[in-house]
């Protein structure tokens, strides 16, 4: 009976529970999961899109004078930095998939993270830059422009709450970066299975997809360019 246990815990590659036959049927499993939750993700984030267009429908004046006050350049940066990310990422689902040499798998993913935190660092300077000014709602708030500040309150309320949550699921995102950069250095994933890289290759992408729909719901509506 050992010898068989033996057996069969060897027939699996490395990194298969035993309670899959198989890499393929793991990642089945996985990649169902992972859809799952994305899916939940869309739901979640479909409501405070929601929210914000019928707000925005409500008060058109107040929240065009208000997404003024964003910096559009560092905006477009960011979109710039996690469209590349996206890039860096999928090459590194493809150098595991291919079984490229560690050192190229563990290099993308390494960029890729940078590239997070570059987004990260922006966006801090700009939520800086809001407490500066005092556009944070709040008691301090101040806004002095546009027919309606009052409800200029309701814009940024939703600017930070979006755009919080959005680098809440980025800083998730560097860390399961962090892991799989260890995990590669140490030689973990191979061809026949590297599930965790293409699962965070969804993840990674779903949260660079939604910035790509928060960029001109917050910076371009209504902004005319000089």
């Amino acid at each position: 009976m050992a010898d068989l246990h033996v057996a069969h815990t060897h027939a699996h590659p490395s990194g298969v529970e035993h309670h899959f036959n198989s890499a393929a049927q793991q990642k089945d499993a996985s990649t169902v999961g992972m859809w799952v939750f994305l899916v939940t993700e869309i739901m979640f984030f479909g409501g405070l899109f929601l929210t914000y267009v019928a707000y925005r429908h409500a008060y058109p004046l107040a929240f065009a004078a208000a997404s003024e006050r964003l910096d559009i350049r560092l905006g477009a940066f960011n979109t710039a930095v996690l469209i590349f990310s996206s890039l860096t990422m999928a090459l590194a689902v493809h150098a595991a998939a291919v079984g490229s040499s560690k050192k190229v798998l563990v290099g993308f993913l390494i960029l890729t993270l940078v590239l997070g935190c570059v987004f990260l660092g922006v966006k801090s300077v700009e939520y800086y830059d809001k407490y500066e000014k005092h556009e944070i709602p709040g008691p301090n708030f101040e806004f002095h422009e546009g027919a309606d500040p009052a409800h200029a309150t309701l814009f940024f309320s939703l600017y930070f709450g979006m755009t919080g949550l959005h680098a809440f699921h980025m800083i998730i995102g560097a860390g399961l970066l962090l892991f799989l950069i260890v995990q590669s250095a140490r030689g973990k994933y191979t061809t026949a299975w590297h599930t965790p890289v293409e699962m965070t290759g969804l993840y990674w992408h779903f949260v660079d997809i939604v910035w790509i729909f928060l960029f001109p719901l917050l910076y371009l509506i209504d902004r005319h360019l000089k």
